[in-house]
């Protein structure tokens, strides 16, 4: 992957006199507890990361070097998130929507065009593209990717000093098979998405 690969859409917009372009991303659809999180990034145009790409090939210690540099570096950073709560009510993928509407509008600068990761925001007012494997193939996805699993990841590290036994910090809410064994041993808490498989098996009425 080539790092001029990661500019090809931010650089087409430009080139139409584009200036503010937002790329959005989301991390934990996939966990059994916690909330979903979205990140929305605005990057000065001449912004450079080298090694920057989708935040889950990167190993944690870059993250957060990556997530401390584009915290000082980019035009603006906001992040939305829906929990657990919400999760449940409406479904992984609406609460997912919902939580990036929230990211987009916490911006405090105003994009001019939108570059989503896959999902795509039918009610929302600025043009945008949606981009499949987008935190591969653009820098301002890239960017939200890393600033939303940083700080997903540190919320469930919080988690684990709260609940040691589950392992949190290990595999930050996934369904790994030691995540499933404490929850057959300690049952759930608070935190899980009770509709979630396995943990509705576990949700006593």
């Amino acid at each position: 992957m080539f790092m001029e690969d990661l500019y090809q859409f931010e650089n087409a917009l430009y080139q139409q006199g584009v200036r503010y372009i937002a790329g959005v991303d989301e991390v934990g659809r996939g966990p059994l507890v916690g909330p979903v999180v979205t990140a929305c990034v605005i990057l000065p145009q001449d912004f450079v990361l080298e090694g920057l790409t989708d935040s889950k090939k990167l190993s944690a210690k870059k993250r957060d070097l990556f997530y401390d540099y584009i915290m000082e570096h980019a035009l603006s950073v906001s992040v939305g998130m829906m929990d657990e709560k919400v999760i449940d009510e409406v479904n992984i993928y609406e609460a997912t929507k919902r939580a990036m509407y929230q990211a987009i509008e916490k911006s405090k600068i105003v994009p001019d065009h939108v570059l989503i990761d896959a999902m795509k925001l039918e009610k929302l007012t600025i043009p945008s593209t949606s981009i499949i494997k987008g935190d591969a193939k653009s820098i301002s996805i890239a960017a939200a990717s890393v600033i939303a699993k940083v700080t997903r990841d540190r919320m469930m590290e919080e988690l684990d000093k709260k609940y040691p036994m589950y392992g949190f910090r290990k595999h930050k809410g996934y369904p790994t098979k030691e995540h499933i064994e404490a929850i057959q041993k300690y049952g759930i808490i608070e935190e899980h998405r009770k509709t979630f498989r396995p943990v509705s098996q576990y949700v006593t009425h």
